[in-house]
């Protein structure tokens, strides 16, 4: 008797992906995502938390979820972050099931965070691919801090203080991208997540030279 035909098998669902950019303060990261995600429309960026207040053109939901210190308190205890941590005066945490439901729907997910929830993300999701923003000088990035109208001069103070603390982690990313010319960084920044950003790997000589410039 003929063997039997096999039966037909149900094609395996794709794998989503994980993106981790992270930035200093007025490197631009802000405005490079903004671009990105006019011209990679299969790209979702994931909505944080924040203990912060919102800003006047900031929308709950699109920008952050703007919740309590006391709220947050509670999803940390429940396990809810994938990641969180402490930035300035307020806290900021990634929701740990919306980013494996979209994951396991095989998306595209771009996370905005900082170094520190970069971290913890690279630890508990190791196959993430890990972006950092560099300015491309001091000069650039006390700039483009002293020109935004919407923090005030004590809080540009601490975020330049801090920026070169941020700087000194960009070691620990797999892709650097240096934020000089708008319209290349945007160009850089897709190749990544497209796969193809291996000219933009963190091991490249110029970027080890410019972060001692930037920390010295």
């Amino acid at each position: 008797m003929p063997a039997a035909p096999p039966k037909p098998t149900q094609p395996t669902a794709k794998a989503g992906r994980l993106y981790v950019v992270s930035a200093p303060s007025g490197a631009g990261k802000t405005s490079l995502v903004k671009a990105l995600m006019k011209r990679e429309p299969g790209l979702s960026v994931s909505v944080s938390y924040t203990t912060r207040a919102p800003r006047a053109n900031e929308v709950e939901g699109r920008d952050y979820y703007f919740v309590t210190a006391d709220e947050f308190g509670r999803m940390v205890e429940r396990g809810e972050f994938l990641e969180h941590a402490r930035v300035f005066d307020n806290f900021y945490g990634t929701g740990r099931a919306a980013v494996r439901e979209a994951l396991a729907a095989g998306q595209r997910l771009l996370l905005e965070i900082d170094w520190q929830g970069a971290r913890q993300v690279r630890a508990s999701m190791p196959a993430a691919h890990s972006i950092f923003i560099l300015p491309p000088t001091r000069r650039a990035l006390e700039e483009r801090l002293t020109a935004r109208s919407t923090d005030s001069p004590e809080v540009i103070r601490r975020r330049l203080q801090d920026a070169q603390r941020d700087i000194a982690h960009w070691i620990e990313f797999d892709y650097v991208v240096i934020n000089d010319r708008f319209e290349q960084a945007v160009i850089d920044f897709q190749a990544i997540v497209r796969e193809q950003g291996d000219a933009l790997r963190r091991s490249r000589p110029e970027v080890a030279r410019l972060a001692v410039e930037l920390l010295a």
